[in-house]
């Protein structure tokens, strides 16, 4: 480096002495940023003896990652060593299952569309409202045996349809009878028939519980279809017991009735076997038996319920006026009643009590419209203020519990009611206490035969209601014994 001319040979030295600290330093400088004593770093760093949250988050970071290589490591190298030991793999070739048939495929996906009849609807109107034409129906009508029935729907039958997305049928169904379903297909311009047979099986099941509030809505929920529970109170124990003022809801009822049930469902409740009411603790037995062809109640030992006259000629009425002196309610004059009276809607039926003729029908002064039956041995009814009568005319026969006529208030009435007299040789009787001679019993090969034949039933109901009953207490629920072992078949 060359000096200036001007700088002495002092100034000289001490130029050359500064820059060759300066050189040094710099050296100094590089050594250091290349070897870092951490002593030194740590000394030199600003740590004031707290961990800030970046300090945490680095530790934290760190502690993980090391946890994660302690644990992977010890696995990799065992997964290692296991695929080292693990022998050669052979294959086999095994025969698959057999896959199910495409006609069951396609059964399991058929689409049917059920239709319940209505009261008034036939098979035409049916098929119009889905959009099938007249054509298809006639089809169809053409390919089966049961033309005559499938045109004469009964309420309540149930068909189904399966029908393409566009609306043309593909397939009908109908139940033929109580064991076969019928499936007609069509297939272009032909028609399949498949008869699908529907075993069914009979139980004789006894069933019993109390009135409670309603005899008829206790009977439904313990499962006694309609018919069952009218047959009881219309035809089994009208002679003997008034529903409408013998009953209280402590009464009991035990049944005895063949069930047929299909593929687990109830379809039909055959008629009652056995049956026995206690009606204020009196107990009523009817047995089912059929004697010369004909289907008939008898007592327990043996003698028919039907008696010559019913009760009462008209169902859930109130018995509104006895026999016996009051004062009119028209006339306001104390005369003899020489009837009964029932209060009733106007239009209720009214019943023939008994077999018997016409003698008259028509209006009478102040009975309004009435009709005179003569049942014999001196025996007459008399039903009175009817709204209208039935097609009667003089002379006509009659069947007990067959219609005459229906409540009115016409004549001296003031208000709807039946007026009910009960004559012997033209003198007037209470019905409600006279009493009849009662039928002749079963004798002699009849009565043996009645006796086999029912004892079962009459020992299922005694068995149930000793169960049932031994000790009841007077608000128990009702409850429902079934027994008997079922006759299967088809029916």
């Amino acid at each position: 480096m060359s000096q200036p001319p001007s700088m002495s040979p002092d100034d000289a030295r001490r130029q050359a002495i500064r820059e060759h600290n300066l050189r040094a330093a710099a050296e100094n400088t590089a050594n250091e940023r290349l070897h870092v004593d951490p002593r030194d770093l740590a000394a030199r760093l600003p740590f004031n003896g707290r961990w800030t949250r970046r300090d945490w988050a680095h530790a934290s970071l760190f502690a993980t990652l090391g946890a994660l290589v302690i644990g992977l490591v010890p696995g990799f190298s065992n997964a290692m060593r296991v695929a080292e030991d693990t022998p050669e793999i052979t294959t086999m070739a095994l025969p698959l299952p057999p896959l199910p048939k495409a006609p069951q495929r396609a059964e399991q996906l058929r689409n049917w569309e059920l239709v319940r009849v209505e009261s008034g609807q036939t098979l035409g109107a049916i098929f119009q409202q889905r959009g099938i034409p007249a054509v298809t129906l006639h089809r169809l009508l053409d390919a089966t045996p049961d033309r005559e029935a499938l045109t004469r729907l009964r309420p309540g039958a149930e068909l189904a349809f399966e029908q393409a997305p566009d609306g043309r049928l593909l397939a009908f169904r109908y139940d033929r009878s109580d064991t076969q379903r019928v499936e007609l297909s069509l297939e272009g311009d032909q028609v399949a028939e498949k008869v699908i047979e529907r075993p069914v099986e009979v139980r004789t099941a006894v069933i019993s519980g109390k009135v409670g509030r309603s005899l008829f809505h206790s009977a439904r929920r313990l499962g006694l279809s309609p018919a069952v529970i009218n047959t009881l109170t219309d035809e089994v124990f009208k002679y003997d017991i008034d529903f409408d003022r013998d009953v209280t809801a402590s009464d009991r009822f035990s049944v005895v009735v063949e069930q047929t049930w299909r593929e687990g469902e109830l379809i039909r409740s055959g008629p009652v076997t056995a049956a026995v009411f206690t009606a204020k603790g009196k107990p009523f037995t009817a047995v089912r038996f059929e004697r010369d062809g004909k289907a008939e109640y008898f007592t327990a030992e043996g003698r028919p319920l039907k008696k010559s006259f019913i009760r009462s000629p008209i169902q859930y009425a109130r018995l509104s006026s006895r026999f016996g002196t009051r004062r009119h309610p028209v006339l306001g004059t104390q005369r003899m009643h020489k009837g009964v009276d029932y209060a009733a809607r106007t239009g209720t039926p009214i019943m023939a009590a008994g077999d018997g003729r016409v003698v008259s029908v028509g209006w009478q002064g102040g009975y309004g419209n009435t009709v005179v039956l003569d049942h014999g041995k001196g025996h007459t009814t008399l039903y009175a203020h009817m709204s209208r009568t039935a097609k009667l005319r003089r002379g006509d026969r009659v069947s007990q519990g067959q219609v005459i006529g229906y409540v009115g208030s016409t004549g001296l009435s003031t208000g709807p009611h039946l007026h009910y007299e009960f004559r012997v040789n033209g003198v007037h009787r209470n019905p409600l206490q006279h009493t009849m001679p009662p039928p002749e019993p079963l004798t002699g090969a009849a009565l043996a035969r009645f006796k086999a034949e029912t004892a079962p039933a009459l020992a299922r109901i005694r068995e149930v209601e000793q169960v049932l009953y031994a000790s009841v207490s007077t608000d128990q629920d009702q409850r429902v014994a079934a027994a008997g072992t079922g006759k299967g078949g088809k029916g």
